[in-house]
């Protein structure tokens, strides 16, 4: 049963990347992330089939819905965590362009971003501050026709392949998040240095790379909102698109729940299928419900979006569907190796690469400590102090 009311181009969008995903996508899936190398020809298929554009504005190439990005996050997702991951680095820097950029910035970079011509990415972690983003030490000081840059960044997902970061900088020290700035940064601007990409024990075939900026000049017209103006924006963006890193957690603990379906049914022990065993099945079944759940949660959240949902009453169902999907894509994951027993442990399976995999999804886009935090002050109010 579908967890809300699909039209019929949504599940036509459903069944066609199912199969493509089957098709085209599972059998790269194992290779991506052994290599730890950037699948192009992955973003090729994705740029193919016309989905960059896919939750956004029908003037941007796109279908205006929410759930259909989910739709396509979470039946990529079911069966290669890093393709599905191409499309949200390149939705989550369209969300920000499209929520603090004027005019002129989207028509130079919304439709490249769309065709696939363009690839971006967006750079807030830094050593001592991830959700934090108050503390944040990068500067960014007024210079001759715009501004220099100047700090380090850490796991900017997408920048050695990108074409342009958006880069978080302090413009007034000691000011908290008022006076962070959002800045359109191109790849090859002096004083930019992409340095080592990121060890990974997951999300491996998207590079996140530590960055540097040393007196890094960046133009007037590059700063997203004007001064002071692109922080709310942008983090309004962010709860906006949210609930496509839940379809993700949905996605991934569904393909591991496959896994360990097959593994249990094909598997027998003391002369017994493995799923003959009441607790396996009842892990099994636990399983299956925790999915629905997280599932209901995020289409619902998706669907808010489509409706005009935005602000206060957002934040909370899409910090709740964020952070109860991927709780859940870990927990599913973790079962489904119990289930493999020691094969799940071997690199020769592939349900390993879902539990790596899964643990991502807790932390990035905001942890899912902060994302309790959100919930929490829906009901109680910002703490004191």
């Amino acid at each position: 049963m579908d967890p809300i009311e699909l039209n019929d181009e949504q599940r036509l969008l459903r069944e066609t990347l199912r199969r493509v995903a089957r098709e085209r996508v599972a059998p790269r899936a194992a290779e991506i992330d052994d290599k730890a190398e950037y699948p192009q020809d992955m973003f090729d298929l994705l740029r193919e089939l016309g989905l960059f554009g896919l939750p956004f504005p029908e003037a941007y190439g796109g279908t205006d819905s929410m759930v259909s990005g989910c739709l396509a996050v979470e039946e990529l997702g079911r069966v290669c965590y890093n393709t599905a991951y191409l499309l949200v680095v390149q939705w989550s820097t369209f969300g920000a362009i499209l929520a603090a950029g004027d005019e002129a910035q989207r028509d130079r970079l919304l439709p490249g971003l769309v065709k696939g011509d363009l690839r971006a990415a967006i750079s807030v972690t830094e050593p001592h501050a991830g959700s934090d983003v108050a503390n944040i030490k990068t500067r960014a000081t007024p210079v001759e026709g715009g501004y220099s840059l100047t700090g380090t960044k850490i796991f900017c997902t997408n920048a050695r392949v990108s074409d342009y970061i958006i880069v978080g900088a302090q413009m007034a020290p000691d000011s908290g998040h008022r006076g962070l700035g959002f800045f359109i940064v191109e790849k090859d601007a002096p004083g930019l240095v992409i340095a080592r990409d990121e060890p990974k024990m997951g999300a491996r075939g998207i590079p996140s790379s530590e960055l540097h900026f040393e007196n890094c000049v960046v133009a007037s017209e590059n700063l997203l909102g004007g001064e002071g103006g692109g922080f709310k924006a942008i983090m309004a963006a962010f709860n906006h698109t949210r609930p496509i890193i839940g379809a993700r957690g949905v996605g991934l603990a569904q393909g591991a729940f496959d896994h360990a379906l097959d593994y249990a049914q094909s598997r027998e022990a003391f002369g017994r299928h493995v799923s003959d065993f009441q607790g396996i099945r009842w892990m099994l079944a636990d399983m299956a419900i925790q999915i629905e759940a997280a599932r209901g949660l995020v289409y619902q959240a998706a669907q808010a979006i489509d409706r005009g949902v935005r602000g206060r009453e957002l934040a909370g169902l899409a910090a709740m569907a964020k952070c109860f999907a991927t709780d859940v894509a870990m927990k599913v994951a973790t079962d489904a190796v119990q289930i493999f027993g020691s094969a799940g442990v071997s690199k020769d399976f592939p349900i390993e690469r879902y539990m790596r995999d899964a643990k991502v999804l807790q932390i990035v886009e905001g942890t899912n400590q902060i994302q309790r935090n959100i919930i929490a002050d829906q009901f109680l109010g910002k703490p004191k102090g």
